[in-house]
C-alpha cells in the first residue's frame, strides 16, 4: 500500500502519516529525514544533494526522486510506505509516477488532509516552543502548566518565526500555488481521498482508516 499525504503546512499530515505507519506496519518516509540520513551517511546521492542545500537552493526533482526511490527500494518498504513531504509539485509527481510505473508500481492513495487557511493560521499561531529543550505546546490544546514556561525544563516559551501569522500566510500561498494542483492531478488518477482535518486527531485518523480499510 503506497500512500501519499497531502495538505497545507500545519494541517497535521505528518502526525497522521506516523499513525498510519504504526497501524499498518509500513515505514513513514519523510523526504527531510531521507536527505539528512544520506548526508550524514556520506552517500553519493547525499553529497550531491548537499551541494544544492549548502547554496540555499532546492534539490532538483530528479535527484530528490532518485534519493526517494533508493529509500523505498529497501526491504522495510516491500509492503508499502507513507510518503510525507513529497511530491510537492506536479513535475515531482510526474517524475515519481514515471519511476514507479517502470517498476510496475503506482500510488494507491493520495490522502488530502483538508483544513481551511484561517484554521491553520490560528492553529500555528497558538504553538509555543521551548528555546532550550525544544518541547512544544499549544496555548489552547496543549498548554504548559504555567503560562509561557516549559514544563520540562522551566525555560521561556516562544512563538517561532515559522509560526507567526505573516510567515504562515506566506507558506500557505506557496502551498496553494505549487501543491494545490496535485489535488487535481491525483483526482484525475482516481486515487485522491479528502478527509476533514478540522476535527480531532483521532477522528481524522478514523476517517483515514475507513478509506484504507
Amino acid at each position: 500500500m503506497k500512500i501519499i499525504m497531502l495538505g497545507a503546512p500545519g494541517a497535521g499530515k505528518g502526525t497522521q502519516a506516523k499513525m498510519i505507519a504504526e497501524k499498518y506496519s509500513i515505514p513513514h518516509v519523510s523526504t527531510g529525514d531521507i536527505f539528512r540520513a544520506n548526508i550524514k551517511g556520506g552517500t553519493e546521492l547525499g553529497m550531491e544533494a548537499k551541494k544544492y542545500m549548502d547554496q540555499g537552493l532546492l534539490v532538483p526533482d530528479e535527484l530528490t526522486v532518485k534519493i526517494l526511490l533508493d529509500r523505498v527500494a529497501q526491504d522495510d518498504c516491500k509492503n508499502g510506505y507513507v510518503l510525507d513531504g513529497f511530491p510537492r509539485t506536479i513535475p515531482q509527481a510526474e517524475v515519481l509516477d514515471k519511476a514507479l510505473s517502470e517498476l510496475g508500481e503506482k500510488v494507491d492513495f493520495a490522502i488530502n488532509v483538508d483544513v481551511p487557511d484561517e484554521n491553520i493560521v490560528k492553529r500555528m499561531g497558538g504553538r509555543r516552543a521551548c528555546v532550550k529543550c525544544g518541547a512544544t505546546y499549544h496555548i489552547e490544546h496543549v498548554p504548559p502548566k504555567k503560562e509561557g514556561i516549559c514544563d520540562v525544563c522551566g525555560e521561556k516559551l516562544i512563538l517561532r518565526d515559522d509560526d507567526k501569522p505573516e510567515t504562515v500566510l506566506n507558506r500557505l500561498k506557496v502551498y496553494h500555488d505549487q501543491t494545490q494542483p496535485l489535488i487535481d492531478f491525483y483526482t484525475k488518477k482516481g486515487v485522491l481521498k479528502t478527509v476533514d482535518g478540522t476535527v480531532s486527531t483521532s477522528d481524522v485518523f478514523a476517517s483515514i482508516v475507513a478509506i484504507l480499510g
